[in-house]
């Protein structure tokens, strides 16, 4: 879904600006869509697509400049295209192939054309890694050449690394190998990225600005719903660590509510007290904050709190009265005390 919203198009497009320069970014249409993943893709016509999910893993402008300037070096250097064209050499090949292996005449030449076709897509995804390692040095050099502080294009990979690993231990799964190459792997592991934008920053500009402060500023609006796509995908561990890193500049009514959402739709006895205590946090820094008094309502009632959770739910109604769920909540606050 494509978010149309002047302000944050701006900012997006002002970051852009300022790792590649004025000069090279006058050219590209940039839109920022409704998608909770980290990523962000720019097509051969100079459109680039700013995903969500990357606005909300971003913890400054300098981080969001890393990936967008990463993007803008795919452009620069054609790599699309030249994608399509080793592409279309290898389905070539590998139609050429198949043809002759139906007519080989016996199962061992068979067997070299199935070799042919496993090197053809080892080749090609090899070449689709080889791209991104030069779009990583091209975006650490816009970087280096910027205003921006070129460390936090490392910093953000060693973010998602972090990203990972939470996720992976709250499903009670070993930790992902992140310095692995995979046969069929587009993009180099994330751990060599880290280091590799680590060696290429320039030490000297460790103590720039890296523009956290405008980042923060420009996401505040959309926090609450980046937060609430992100806690929709049902990753308990990467939600947690996501909102623990926004919550590093400080707790919010916002930050305490999405985690009361977060735990909440886990739902586990314990996790439910834990839900009504970050909402009764949200509604202490802002009892105007409906969804946070809605949210406290249900996890009360659902540890058994019936009157204390009717109350907030009563709330709730009195802040928002024309809710979609009005109806429900209604039945809720006359349900009685014994049901």
């Amino acid at each position: 879904m494509l978010i149309r919203d002047a302000a944050l198009d701006a900012y997006v497009r002002r970051a852009l600006c300022d790792t590649v320069g004025a000069a090279r970014c006058a050219g590209v249409r940039v839109y920022v869509l409704r998608v909770p993943l980290f990523n962000a893709s720019m097509a051969a016509n100079g459109t680039m697509r700013v995903f969500s999910g990357l606005l909300l893993r971003a913890r400054s402008e300098a981080e969001l400049g890393a990936v967008l300037g990463h993007e803008f070096g795919h452009f620069e250097r054609r790599h699309t295209l030249a994608q399509f064209r080793a592409q279309r050499t290898g389905s070539d090949l590998l139609c050429w192939g198949a043809v002759l292996a139906a007519m080989a005449p016996d199962a061992d030449l068979r067997r070299r054309f199935a070799t042919l076709g496993r090197s053809v897509y080892g080749a090609l995804y090899r070449f689709s890694r080889d791209q991104e390692r030069e779009a990583d040095r091209l975006g650490i050099g816009y970087l280096n050449a910027s205003r921006l502080r070129p460390q936090a294009a490392a910093q953000l990979w060693q973010n998602a690394i972090a990203e990972a690993g939470a996720s992976a231990v709250a499903r009670g799964a070993h930790r992902p190998r992140l310095d692995r190459i995979g046969f069929y792997a587009s993009h180099p592991p994330e751990a060599e990225r880290a280091a590799t934008l680590d060696a290429l920053a320039l030490p000297e500009a460790a103590d720039r600005d890296d523009g956290a402060d405008r980042h923060a500023d420009a996401l505040a609006p959309w926090l609450p719903l980046f937060l609430d796509d992100q806690i929709k995908l049902n990753d308990f561990g990467a939600s947690a660590y996501l909102i623990a890193a926004c919550a590093a500049r400080g707790w919010t009514a916002a930050l305490w509510r999405a985690r009361g959402d977060l735990y909440r739709a886990r739902g586990n006895p314990r996790d439910l007290v834990n839900a009504a205590h970050f909402y009764a946090q949200a509604t202490a820094l802002d009892p105007s904050l409906a969804a946070a008094q809605r949210g406290l309502g249900l996890a009360l009632i659902r540890t058994g709190r019936l009157a204390e959770g009717q109350a907030a739910l009563r709330r709730y109604l009195a802040l928002d009265p024309a809710a979609g769920d009005a109806g429900m909540i209604a039945a809720l606050i006359a349900a009685p005390e014994d049901r």
